[in-house]
């Protein structure tokens, strides 16, 4: 029965976290029983073995009565036992490494006494009464790895008419060394485990951390005003599936949002022209039945500084209609270079001086006509009001760009420089109404600077007039 594929996010992490612990767990419950140096019971084939070794000594010794002579012949002859087992069974024990050499065959009496007495060192028969000890009055022959030395037993077996037990002290190749050092170093043990674990992490990380990247790039571009629908939001888990998709339709509503919004806009604007010109053409009939008069000159006056409004709200709008859709990334020089040159001779035919800095080498993604139109607005303030004096400054650090704009005018009073980039906003003192103004440039700065994820502000300069401040996010 096929498992059905996890998708959620919550069920792959607990379906790792499970099965790491699952892991950790069966490493520390499978120890005891993989650790050779614990007393085990022998495996079968072993046991069969012995049992076979054992038949061939009895069979050997069957006319022997005195016990001594059974064990020294042991002593003398015990290569000779294992050469005698047929060849399937001689053929298993030459392809063990653990078999290098004979086996030792220890024959215990029932007071534990061990009757075989080999020309070997202490540490042997240490290791055989230790093992006898620990296995006494056992149900199935035991084995246990003392250091590079096997001990299994007890098989019962009979020599000289009496009830003895075998012992069989053999040296042991393995298992290798390193698993010793996991059996006395749980830190080691658990460092393995972390090593079988860490690449299922890292792929669960890995797995996690893709729809989240793509969701913050997602959402760093419509930071950057970049309405753009990601298809690659909708895959991954459920979670995020879920997240991408509502994510792409809130960009796709704030599209249609600002797309409506701009072209009311410039639906409202383009529709006042008719009944303007319908007024302009009324004034100019009664002028020409009457004559000029105070009150047709304030008329026709008001009327041509209402054309004014709405022929920048029709621009506004025009710049605006899509300018978040709209976008490439264009080098700084290309964008506002021939801008700078054309506003420094306009400012020389007045008789005033705009200095400006080299521009720096770097790109800006947005909409070329926005960028343009918001800086051309504030170095022309600067012209129009300032005395004879405008300065303009590019700084680009690691990701953002600085502009500073400042004239040695009258400037801006404190506590309005907050307000002179509402829409149709005029400052109280030489910034009025008779300037010829709309209101209007200031506050199509404002969007455009705010559109590109930009900031802006007005305060005083140090020549004496307004400095204007823009902040915007580089390529």
């Amino acid at each position: 029965m096929r498992l059905p594929k996890i998708t959620s996010l919550y069920g792959r992490i607990f379906a790792i976290f499970w099965f790491t612990m699952f892991l950790v767990l069966m490493a520390v419950l499978a120890l005891p029983h993989l650790d050779p140096r614990n007393v085990k019971e022998l495996p079968q084939d072993r046991y069969n073995e012995l049992l076979t070794l054992t038949k061939h000594i009895e069979h050997r010794f069957a006319a022997e009565k005195d016990i001594s002579i059974i064990s020294q012949s042991l002593v003398v002859k015990y290569n000779d036992y294992t050469q005698q087992l047929d060849q399937e069974k001689q053929q298993t024990l030459r392809a063990r490494k653990e078999h290098s050499q004979p086996p030792m065959l220890f024959i215990v009496d029932d007071k534990d006494t061990i009757l075989t007495q080999y020309r070997a060192p202490n540490f042997v028969y240490r290791t055989v009464r230790n093992f006898i000890t620990s296995v006494d009055a056992a149900s199935f022959p035991k084995q246990r790895l003392y250091g590079r030395f096997m001990v299994s037993g007890p098989i019962p077996i009979k020599l000289a008419d009496a009830q003895y037990q075998l012992y069989l002290g053999e040296r042991w190749n393995r298992p290798p060394g390193f698993l010793f050092q996991l059996f006395d170093h749980p830190f080691q043990l658990l460092l393995a485990v972390m090593l079988v674990s860490t690449p299922l992490l890292l792929w669960l990380s890995w797995a996690l951390s893709q729809p989240a990247r793509r969701l913050e790039k997602a959402a760093q571009s419509v930071a950057r005003g970049e309405f753009t629908i990601d298809p690659e939001l909708e895959k991954g888990t459920s979670e995020f599936r879920q997240a991408g998709a509502s994510f792409n339709q809130m960009v796709q509503a704030v599209n249609q949002m600002i797309s409506r919004q701009q072209r009311l806009l410039s639906d409202i604007s383009h529709e006042l022209r008719s009944p303007l010109t319908r007024l302009r053409m009324a004034q100019a009939l009664a002028t020409r039945k009457q004559g000029e008069s105070q009150e047709l000159i304030r008329i026709d006056t008001e009327a041509q500084r209402l054309e004014q409004m709405i022929s920048k709200l029709l621009e506004l709008s025009r710049m605006q209609v899509d300018s978040h859709v709209n976008r490439e990334k264009q080098p700084l020089q290309s964008l506002w270079e021939a801008l700078l040159e054309d506003t420094q001779f306009e400012a020389e035919q007045m008789g005033k001086k705009l200095t400006f800095n080299p521009i720096p080498a770097r790109d800006i993604y947005g909409h070329p006509q926005l960028l343009v139109s918001a800086l051309e607005n504030i170095i022309r303030n600067a012209i129009y009001y300032g005395k004879d004096t405008i300065k303009v400054t590019m700084t680009a650090s690691t990701e953002q760009l600085i502009v500073r704009v400042e004239d040695n005018g009258e400037g801006v009073p404190e506590e309005e420089l907050s307000d002179i980039f509402r829409p149709f906003y005029r400052v109280s003192t030489a910034r009025d109404r008779h300037t010829g103004g709309t209101g209007l440039g200031l506050s199509i700065t404002e969007s455009a600077i705010r559109q590109h994820n930009g900031a802006i502000q007005a305060s005083r300069s140090a020549l004496g007039g307004l400095l204007v401040e823009i902040h915007l996010p580089l390529a």
